[in-house]
């Protein structure tokens, strides 16, 4: 019967790759009942990767880690607005994992108009295939030999844990073994993977090894800038209630994370949120899921595609998004110099994030549309207070 139950399960969900058939999904299922009935194999995770993506292009940081120090501000206004389970959709490197910790959906698309955010999210897969545990889990993304007694290390805070690297030098016997083990869970995945995308993965992961908890967002041609968090301020920040809200800073987070990792259910995308392919994919797979779209965070995409003129595309794709009256999009904003100060502005954070729900802004882009940037994340945002 498991067998049979198995088999079934990939025909599916092949079958909902080239969008010939749907799944339905009853009110009454739990998420991790849903979350099983879309686990998917090595081979469908290769085809899936393969057949939403487009070709890459590029843009000018490296993305190693966020930039938004203020990335959790929208974590406790979620169970109000009722968004959990579903479909999540997000951008950018592992700042998406805290929110699927909160979110708890049944799937994770990750994509970005980067290559090498998927060869990223390759490496992040490899580490939790690896680390049973959150503390493992950050050794290893470190470089740190991890501690003897990890059972001991469940219920430590992420405090515990920063200060635990904080004091252990990196050990080169241990990174190669763990690179090895890294290359080996990618492998048996059967992404196609050139060389170079190995040689990119292995830089990734030296350069987490190298800066530790220091590492900060990166860009090419122009000064970083000193309001960048480092990646030790982004695992210690908290909601807007105070509660440290990252995926690394509760074991039960983690699982949850990994959990839809081992079940091959974060999928990484290459595509541009306005192209004409990735975004509409992920949203017909979706629907052939029965699922609907819950979160999608956009990071600061829409100011680019303001700028390029091509927010109308990316208005489009989302208007072909599966989506519920409680479907929410998270943004960040960024004040400073030459922009306006965001009416939601948190004190002595420089990035705003922000929360709107998807039916709004489908709403307004089918009608008068947004005429500014500004327009768009001050019009429909919802007061996270």
């Amino acid at each position: 019967m498991a067998l049979r139950h198995t088999v079934h399960l990939k025909c599916k969900l092949i079958t909902a790759i080239v969008l010939c058939a749907s799944a339905c999904a009853t009110s009454s299922e739990t998420q991790s009942a849903r979350a099983a009935r879309h686990d998917v194999g090595d081979t469908t995770f290769a085809r899936l990767v393969h057949d939403l993506s487009e070709p890459g292009g590029f843009f000018d940081t490296d993305n190693l880690i966020s930039n938004e120090s203020s990335y959790l501000h929208v974590i406790q206004k979620l169970p109000e607005l009722g968004v959990e389970g579903g479909a999540y959709i997000g951008v950018g490197p592992d700042q998406n994992f805290s929110y699927i910790a909160h979110v708890r959906p049944s799937i994770a698309f990750i994509i970005d108009i980067r290559r090498d955010n998927l060869l990223q999210h390759l490496l992040f897969k490899g580490l939790f295939h690896i680390a049973p545990s959150r503390i493992e889990y950050l050794c290893h993304l470190l470089g740190r030999p991890p501690p003897e007694d990890v059972a001991a290390w469940q219920d430590r805070s992420i405090d515990d844990l920063v200060d635990y690297i904080d004091a252990r030098p990196s050990v080169a016997q241990g990174i190669q073994r763990t690179q090895a083990a890294v290359r080996h869970a990618i492998d048996v995945l059967g992404v196609p993977l050139t060389e170079q995308d190995y040689r990119t993965i292995r830089g990734i992961h030296d350069a987490f090894i190298q800066d530790g908890l220091s590492l900060r967002f990166n860009t090419f041609g122009r000064r970083p800038q000193p309001y960048y968090p480092t990646f030790r301020q982004l695992l210690l920040e908290t909601d807007l209630t105070g509660k440290q809200a990252n995926f690394l800073a509760q074991e039960t987070s983690y699982q949850i994370v990994r959990d839809l990792q081992e079940k091959n259910l974060v999928v990484p995308v290459v595509g541009d949120l306005a192209g004409n392919h990735a975004l509409r994919a992920i949203g017909r797979y979706v629907a052939a899921l029965g699922e609907h779209v819950s979160f999608f965070y956009t990071s600061n995409v829409e100011f680019y595609l303001m700028q390029d003129r091509t927010f109308k595309r990316f208005g489009d794709n989302v208007s072909q998004l599966p989506y519920g009256e409680e479907s929410v999009i998270a943004r960040s904003y960024f004040g400073g110099r030459y922009r306006t100060r965001h009416p939601q502005a948190v004190p002595g954070y420089y990035s705003t994030q922000l929360l709107q729900t998807i039916a709004s802004l489908v709403g307004r882009h089918q009608g008068p549309g947004y005429r500014s940037y500004m327009e768009l994340v001050t019009t429909h945002a919802l007061d996270l207070r």
